[in-house]
């Protein structure tokens, strides 16, 4: 990922034309017009060899004769000049073109190379940027720039779209200039052969310029690049999205349910969710919610109290309500006592019908008890006109409110031109208004889910508890696998072979033996004790049942004997030729009162390999239950993946059914998670069914497809988050004692808490530069969950007196998207400092950054810290005299 060069293209002073014209109807004619009418402040340069003047300008006839390197240039000449124009430019001093014109990536030159790829070749050793091929261009509104093909351009604003279309973005642009939404950028990306999400995410996340980012999605080509980005960007400023294609099937032959289950949509759905962003399903669902976020209070709660001045309006939000699963607010008794009085006719619970005979004072005071109730964490006010009350006067009396209050109030003014001076006055106190009942629901539930998306980047999860699990044991299993199918070219493993990876791993299953004749499957029951399930093992069979082949509660030997000839007859008479591999014989799992849930494991083209979770047993496809989620898992996204299926509200409890163990299950999911993490040979898993009680969680079925390790790739490429690097763990002796070196991990959070509060307030404000008498959730949800691919923290651990981790002492690094420069903090606790602490955790950290490539580590501290400026010095860094702007020392040490 790199931002390099991308001010030119976001922010040119200059822009050169090639290929301008004034052919009515090319492109070079629209951009020259574009480019004139937006009223750029910059120099345009025109290029064409056919021209001297165009609409009052000189033009240039090459671009190796312009005066100076434009900043940014627009290519709109045919294919097969690209290659050629872009190296001039490199050569000239430019850093940034989009390339308008499509067809690169199936032309070749003469060397045979795609003519997309001759262009990247030109551009890259000149670091210069491509926008395209086959992009509609960008606007800058706020510098008057329109280096697009849209007419009409786009009034200035804060919000930044990126589109994969070139239709789209015309068609958005003219829907967004009718409602008079405003942009900081607008860009089309076309086939991002350089240029893609992930890079303007990164740019967009520190432009000062943007309050809000929108992306049209159509394919995700790099995963890891734009989690990456997207998760940092979407703790900045709310990024909304809006995915096309929501209709494809799973991709290629599935041999396991999961494969089937996890649709592409549902993958996106999960990697959106993921990084904290929003999904929006329509252009105008995009625009509204950026609309609402906009004006949206932190919200800390769900629960939404309704009012309405009719029953009709009433009923239509409730229902929304309902159906999107949102929570209705329940009032306190006092309010509801208070509330009584001032509306009779209110039964005492529900949304509030105030009547359409309602005074704007009724409103006021209604909404002023319900927003001093605990129980209400927002309030939406709708407003049905007619002849007895002004909407203005009620907006009058209710914006105030909305305006002290640090709770949501939303409006819905039903109507158009009777309404629309009361929507001026509450947007004015920055209520979000909305024209519908079910509109406004949609924004509260677009904040809702806004707020559990960012919940889910702030969350301290909790430790499993279960220890590590036996990878050796498991890697060897898959080897021995691995080399079955390459004599067999079976790589679909039974319920025996599987069940013993899962075991590996810590994962509860149901005692089973494999047995290749019924004798055997006589020996394995006896071993297992009665009673046991008997199945066949059979290549041509995906559904046992389906032709006899499964028994249960068999008591006895005989029964199992007669159960195995049996199915051997009846395989024949079903399905003849279908190869007989033996029998699965496993001890009965008897409990009416478990769940049959399914929990598993697939692989998305874009995203890799993919969690999946729901209700499972023989009608899995029927019942359609299920949630998808990004590897790696902790128990906080297990627990948001088992919220996110309907079988959760059964795993709760209901009538006499007791609560299952959710802890269990989440547990088994993590380790799920560490499985195809750790084996990058296991494409397919199903754990069909898990079965789930009060008491626990226990695979009874399951089976797994594995490929060759060459065509799997390696841990890291395949996974779209990098799981946590275990290979940087490092033992280390000091002081007489062993602890630990190691990548911080988000589990870590109380000891980093801990750490914090050991520290005196002079080493508190060294290390944030201001006095902090406790770590906010955010804050420390961003010191201890790291994007690893990005940034790193290692810290110091041991156990404690309390048998409890122990944090010592943290050194941090945040690397730039180029990976040229780091900048570090390191901190020891109080007590331990002038211990060698510091240097071990910055010596590790200075061999991180140069294995990584990373050009050089910086860093700054108050002029009073002699401890760190010491360090930083027996380490090798240059150390700036102090800076009277900012009244701090820089360090710097070269990694070259």
């Amino acid at each position: 990922m790199s931002v390099r060069n991308l001010r030119q293209l976001f922010a040119p002073r200059s822009v050169a034309l090639v290929g301008a014209s004034e052919r009515a109807g090319s492109v070079g004619a629209t951009m020259l017009h574009n480019l004139l009418a937006g009223g750029f402040k910059g120099t345009i340069y025109p290029v064409n060899p056919k021209y001297d003047q165009l609409a009052g300008l000189q033009v240039w006839h090459d671009v190796a004769r312009l005066p100076q390197a434009p900043e940014l240039a627009i290519i709109c000449t045919p294919a097969p000049t690209i290659p050629g124009i872009v190296r001039a430019l490199g050569e000239l001093g430019t850093r940034a073109a989009v390339v308008m014109s499509a067809g690169l990536a199936h032309a070749v030159d003469a060397r045979g190379r795609s003519l997309r790829q001759a262009t990247l070749d030109a551009a890259n050793p000149y670091l210069l940027r491509i926008l395209g091929p086959n992009s509609a261009g960008l606007l800058a509104p706020g510098l008057g720039l329109n280096a697009s093909i849209s007419a009409g351009g786009a009034p200035a604003g804060r919000i930044a779209f990126v589109s994969e279309s070139g239709a789209l973005m015309n068609g958005v642009l003219d829907w967004a200039r009718a409602r008079g939404i405003g942009f900081s950028s607008f860009v089309s990306l076309g086939e991002s052969s350089d240029v893609d999400f992930g890079d303007v995410l990164d740019y967009l996340a520190s432009d000062a310029s943007t309050g809000a980012i929108l992306l049209h999605v159509e394919e995700v080509r790099h995963a890891r690049k734009f989690m990456s980005a997207a998760r940092a960007a979407a703790r900045s400023k709310p990024v909304l999205v809006l995915k096309a294609g929501r209709s494809q099937e799973s991709a290629g032959a599935a041999a396991c349910l999961s494969g089937v289950l996890a649709r592409p949509d549902d993958v996106y759905d999960a990697a959106i969710r993921r990084a904290g962003m929003l999904r929006a399903y329509t252009t105008g669902q995009l625009f509204a919610a950026v609309e609402t976020l906009a004006r949206a209070k932190p919200l800390y709660g769900e629960r939404l109290a309704i009012l309405c001045n009719g029953a009709g309006p009433v009923v239509l939000a409730a229902d929304a309500l309902q159906y999107g699963g949102g929570q209705q607010a329940v009032l306190g008794e006092d309010t509801v006592r208070r509330l009584r009085a001032l509306v009779p006719e209110w039964r005492g619970s529900g949304p509030l019908n105030l009547r359409g005979d309602a005074p704007p004072e009724r409103y006021r005071d209604v909404v002023d008890l319900l927003l001093h109730d605990a129980g209400v964490n927002a309030v939406l006010m709708i407003h049905a006109p007619n002849a007895v009350v002004d909407p203005a006067e009620v907006a009058r009396a209710v914006a105030p409110l909305a305006r002290a209050s640090n709770r949501n109030v939303l409006a819905c003014w039903l109507g158009a031109q009777t309404v629309a001076q009361a929507r001026e006055i509450a947007q004015e106190a920055g209520m979000p208004a909305y024209r519908t009942p079910e509109e406004a629901v949609n924004g509260f539930l677009q904040i809702v889910n806004y707020r559990r998306n960012q919940h889910l980047l702030m969350e301290v999860p909790a430790s499993i508890g279960d220890g590590e699990p036996d990878r050796a044991h498991a890697r060897t299993l898959v080897r021995e696998a691995l080399a079955h199918g390459r004599k067999t070219g079976r790589y679909l493993l039974d319920d025996a072979a599987t069940k013993a990876i899962l075991a590996a791993y810590g994962i509860p299953v149901v005692p089973t033996r494999a047995a290749a004749t019924p004798e055997d499957a006589v020996g394995a029951a006896e071993r297992i004790g009665f009673p046991v399930a008997l199945k066949i093992q059979s290549p041509d069979v995906d559904q046992k049942s389906d032709v006899g082949g499964v028994t249960l509660d068999l008591d006895t030997s005989e029964a199992v004997l007669k159960a195995a000839e049996r199915m051997r007859r009846r395989l024949d008479e079903l399905k003849p030729g279908a190869r007989l591999d033996g029998f699965i014989v496993q001890a009965m799992a008897r409990n009416p009162q478990a769940h049959e849930l399914i929990a598993g494991a697939a692989t998305d083209p874009v995203f890799g390999p993919v969690i999946l979770f729901g209700q499972g047993g023989l009608a899995v496809e029927v019942a359609a239950d299920h949630a998808v989620g990004l590897p790696p898992l902790n128990t906080v996204l297990a627990r948001d993946l088992m919220a996110r299926t309907r079988v959760a509200r059964q795993l709760a409890g209901y009538r006499n059914h007791p609560a299952a163990n959710l802890d269990a299950i989440a547990a088994v999911l993590v380790q799920v998670s560490r499985l195809v993490a750790d084996l990058p040979e296991i494409v397919e898993l199903d754990i069909n069914p898990l079965l789930a009680d009060s008491r626990g969680a226990i695979v009874l079925d399951a089976r797994m497809r594995i490929a060759m390790a060459d065509r799997a790739g390696s841990t890291l490429d395949r996974l779209a988050i990098r799981p946590y690097p275990a290979e940087l763990e490092e033992p280390v002796d000091w002081h007489g004692e062993r602890i630990l070196l190691r990548p911080i991990r988000p589990e870590d959070g109380p000891a980093h808490v801990a750490l914090f509060n050991a520290l005196t307030p002079d080493d508190v404000r060294y290390r944030m530069f201001v006095r902090i008498r406790e770590l906010q959730p955010a804050q420390l949800a961003r010191f201890t969950q790291i994007d690893y691919d990005r940034e790193m923290a290692f810290i110091a651990t041991r156990t404690g007196p309390d048998g409890h981790p122990e944090t010592l002492a943290v050194s941090r690094v945040v690397t730039d998207p180029d990976n040229v420069s780091a900048e570090f903090a390191v901190t020891v606790r109080s007590d331990l400092k002038g211990n060698g602490l510091g240097i071990m955790l910055m010596n590790k950290l200075i061999a991180y950054c140069r294995a990584r490539g990373t050009r050089e580590i910086v860093g700054e501290a108050l002029p009073q810290n002699a401890p760190v400026i010491g360090l930083v010095k027996k380490l090798g860094f240059t150390v700036g005299p102090v800076d009277e702007d900012e009244g701090t020392r820089k360090f710097a040490l070269s990694l070259r």
